[in-house]
């Protein structure tokens, strides 16, 4: 029998020692003075019983008892208290915390201490029979037997928590409610064999879209729930129940049958629907069955407007793709003005659709791009067509003007742009310096080593970097360090508001510190005489805005201007 004993005491060790080795049965002792020497011991080999003694130096027995029960009730070791003190409410909080028994000092003899061994082993083994119980029942319990997912049960407790622990913040919940299209004729004509294969492996697939922090049940039959909680935007329900019908869109294979399958999704958001946990079930319910009756494989929200945002969003994402090939993209182009002259110097590139008989302005349309990535095709387009048509202007008028080109975040990701751009400059000739790329400081806000790394390799292949919208939002002064900027771009809003003494000390501030840098500045938003006399009192370099001109086609651009 191998037993450790933790006891600071070296004469009551060889007590206990001398007389366990009375006893017929054979032992190995392992001797620690200190709690964390008994950690130690314990985690290096295995012991058949622990005897401790409850009170040493630094930190009592106790400590180690709860460390141990807290680390694992799979280590077979039995535990018996040892202590010099009568008192019973001691011996109570020993086996409360864990023990197996409790024992006097001075009481212990060759008998008794044996038979508290064999009979703290017997309790050790009990209760060992009943965890394993335990858990076996609360598995059953909250557990679907098939999926190995939450089931209904375990499924409402959670959303009855989530929603009373929903921080108290903009944050919103969303229950995401699905169930298989058409599952009782798979069942009926294969039979419930093949059905039950069918969930396991939808369970499976749609595990692998989600993130792994959100709680996803199955409420019984081919009925599945999630939950997604301390969410900021709505528009991460839409992604995350896209990517549920995209996992099943490959067909299942079961014993060489191959079946389809889609799912009909219904949505409620909390607070916006219902604070109350069964409403929000039965509101998402409704919107399942509103989806269903849509034509199945479908996606509602419960409430209409957000169906409508939804409906708009997707319609506005699926027209996006394949929008480059069918022409549908045209550039404006926005004259930008050196200050102290007011000689047009350069142009900025704003992309227009022409979508339904309308043209739609990139705060429309340019955010679903990004979350769809179909603007890595529509930048690259942008690219193309700004620098041809800059190429064009600089060789029929024998000027120099300068392009500015917005970048997304998205984009930055894409490994082959600088060597795209690259390709594009030397096909229409274009010197790189008179190309300038602007991102915003949202877009810098992933200070990644791939956005560091494109941006450095623009500017090594002689392009200008610029920083727009500075002074709102997310203002850093850290992204002029990270980042190799070249010119930053004053945000309209501070311009528009330099007649307040606030936001003009602000503007002269800035101006200041970036001139202090060598950096080049552009004042956006110039309406008027006095925002463009002020600029030019502050030495700003460059400057657009209504005042000179609103963006114009590449047509209108001609005639007025070249």
């Amino acid at each position: 029998m191998n037993i450790l004993i933790v006891d600071d005491d070296i004469v009551d060790r060889e007590s206990i020692k001398r007389t366990l080795n009375q006893s017929t049965t054979l032992c190995h002792f392992v001797e620690t003075e200190s709690v964390d020497e008994g950690l130690a011991a314990f985690a290096e080999q295995n012991f058949d019983v622990i005897l401790l003694d409850y009170r040493m130096p630094q930190r009592d027995g106790i400590e180690l008892l709860l460390e141990l029960r807290n680390a694992s009730l799979d280590n077979n070791v039995a535990i018996i208290m040892l202590s010099n003190s009568e008192e019973s409410e001691l011996a109570l909080e020993c086996v409360r915390a864990g023990a197996q028994d409790f024992l006097l000092k001075s009481e212990v003899t060759t008998s008794r201490l044996q038979r508290a061994i064999l009979q703290a082993q017997a309790r050790f083994e009990l209760e060992q029979k009943l965890h394993h119980s335990y858990h076996q029942a609360k598995k059953l319990a909250e557990q679907d037997s098939l999926t190995g997912l939450a089931n209904r049960y375990s499924f409402e407790e959670a959303l009855h928590l989530s929603i009373t622990q929903q921080p108290r913040d903009n944050s919103t919940l969303a229950l995401i409610l699905f169930d298989l299209d058409n599952f009782k004729y798979i069942n009926d004509t294969h039979g419930h064999d093949v059905g039950d294969e069918i969930l396991k492996q939808v369970a499976q697939r749609v595990n692998h879209c989600l993130r792994g922090n959100e709680v996803f049940a199955r409420l019984g039959g081919d009925e599945f729930a999630i939950i997604l909680s301390n969410l900021h935007n709505v528009d991460n329900v839409t992604r995350v129940s896209k990517r549920i019908l995209a996992c099943l869109d490959e067909a299942f294979n079961i014993s060489d049958i191959v079946i389809k399958m889609g799912a009909s999704i219904g949505i409620a958001i909390y607070p916006n629907n219902s604070t109350v946990a069964n409403e929000l079930l039965k509101y998402a319910d409704i919107a399942m069955y509103r989806a269903k009756k849509s034509g199945r494989n479908q996606i509602c929200y419960f409430e209409e407007e957000m169906q409508a945002q939804f409906l708009q969003r997707y319609q506005i994402e699926a027209n996006l793709i394949g929008a480059v090939e069918r022409n549908e993209f045209v550039l404006h182009y926005q004259p930008i003005f050196e200050t102290a002259t007011k000689n047009i110097i350069g142009f900025e590139a704003l992309i227009r659709w022409s979508f339904q008989n309308k043209l739609h302005f990139p705060d429309s349309f340019i955010s679903i791009a990004e979350c769809s990535h179909a603007i890595i095709d529509i930048g690259r387009w942008v690219i193309t067509q700004a620098i041809y048509q800059l190429s064009i202007w600089n060789l029929r008028n024998g000027k120099t003007f300068t392009i500015s080109i917005n970048l997304s975040s998205i984009q930055l990701a894409d490994k082959t742009l600088v060597s795209f751009i690259k390709n594009m400059i030397e096909k229409y000739h274009v010197p790189a310096n008179l190309i300038e790329f602007e991102l915003t400081e949202t877009a810098l806000l992933d200070n990644s080593k791939q956005a560091v790394g494109v941006l450095e390799s623009l500017s090594d292949l002689g392009c200008q970097i610029a920083l727009d919208d500075f002074g709102s939002g997310f203002s850093s002064v850290s992204h002029l360090q990270n980042f190799p900027i070249d010119t930053v771009k004053i945000d309209k809003s501070l311009i528009l508001a330099s007649e307040q003494p606030k936001a003009r000390a602000l503007v002269a501030g800035l101006s200041a510190m970036l001139h202090s840098l060598e950096l080049d500045i552009v004042a956006e938003g110039i309406e008027n005489k006095q925002s463009l006399a002020f600029c030019q009192q502050l030495n700003i370099q460059r400057a657009q805005g209504y005042y000179f001109s609103q963006p114009l086609t590449a047509e209108c651009i001609e005639k007025t201007y070249l």
